[in-house]
């Protein structure tokens, strides 16, 4: 099916639009919280385009968001999975005509419908990596969120947009993202500026980097009792008087991902706990990881690089055997 341009209109096509599609309940999905999994056509034949109010000018779709970064894959790495994609905050409408009718009977094309919020993901099956006996496949994607734009502006004000490559998990499909692979406020204009910025940090990511980062988290453990010091403490955390918070790494778990990740520290399938009760450092990042997926889409990957980075800290200092807020 040929890709409409954006300017066409939502309405040409009058098939009704269904924007609930099924889901295996037995798929491990990247991010579960408050999000349903959207098709690509459904997604651009059958949702508006958000504008600027000032001159009526579209804003960068969620499609041409992923076309983009597809096209820019293609080209780097050749063949790439087709992109999964999820959303959330649906916002909803109608057509002038269809003003004073009961919602019960309104008609599908009377009817309107984007998402303020989307994330989307595409593995390179040609790139798999393994880490501590577990697999993981290079994977790319991102996140458009129309709540962070200005849309009372005229067009040519900044996009604001986010983009990674790292790797994904294929034990448990958790997102493995680190620092120098994402890019959390990514602003452009247009979408040959977005294109550039894409490519650039495609071919910045430094994957063999990455990869010994993660790589290196088994050499580390924490005995049962530093764990429990630990899931207290990053309660704790969110309490402490800024003037305390700003001298520790940032922890951007909340409460109950924490409580997730304590469950999963006995009940896990790959990731629990030895027979001693100590767990190495990269099964805890994937308890991290893990409980990540509870987030919204707009802060789950600020949360998914946060989870490397804290893990990394843990790992110097036992490695180093010095003092730590978090563990003593």
């Amino acid at each position: 099916m040929e890709r409409l341009s954006i300017e066409q209109s939502v309405f040409e096509s009058e098939a009704p639009f269904d924007d609930t599609v099924q889901e295996n309940p037995n798929n491990k999905h990247f991010i579960k919280a408050n999000t349903k999994l959207v098709g690509f056509d459904e997604l651009q034949n059958h949702h508006i385009i958000p504008v600027f109010a000032k001159d009526n000018e579209p804003t960068i779709s969620h499609t041409d968001f992923i076309s983009t970064v597809e096209d820019v894959v293609s080209h780097v790495f050749g063949f790439h999975t087709p992109s999964t994609i999820r959303v959330s905050h649906p916002i909803k409408g109608r057509i002038p005509e269809a003003k004073g009718k009961p919602s019960k009977e309104l008609l599908p094309h009377e009817k309107t419908l984007y998402y303020e919020r989307m994330m989307f993901v595409m593995e390179v099956p040609s790139i798999i990596e393994s880490v501590n006996g577990n697999n993981l496949s290079l994977t790319i994607g991102g996140v458009k969120a129309y709540n962070r734009d200005n849309l009372y502006s005229r067009k040519g004000v900044d996009e604001h947009f986010k983009f990674f490559i790292g790797f994904k998990n294929q034990v448990c499909t958790n997102l493995c993202v680190s620092t120098d692979g994402y890019k959390g406020d990514l602003k452009v204009k247009s979408l040959q500026e977005l294109t550039d910025e894409i490519y650039h940090l495609i071919k910045s990511y430094d994957r063999d980097k990455h990869l010994t980062n993660m790589s290196r988290l088994s050499n580390s453990s924490l005995t049962e009792s530093q764990f429990a010091l630990l899931i207290g403490k990053t309660r704790l955390y969110n309490y402490l008087p800024k003037k305390d918070k700003l001298k520790l790494p940032k922890f951007l778990l909340n409460d109950s991902q924490v409580s997730t990740v304590a469950r999963d520290y006995y009940g896990d399938d790959s990731f629990s706990r030895d027979e001693n009760g100590s767990i190495n450092l990269w099964k805890l990042y994937n308890l991290f990881t893990g409980a990540n997926k509870s987030s919204y889409i707009d802060t789950f990957l600020d949360r998914s690089v946060n989870s490397l980075s804290f893990t990394q800290h843990l790992h110097e200092v036992i490695q180093e055997d010095r003092y730590d807020w978090f563990l003593n």
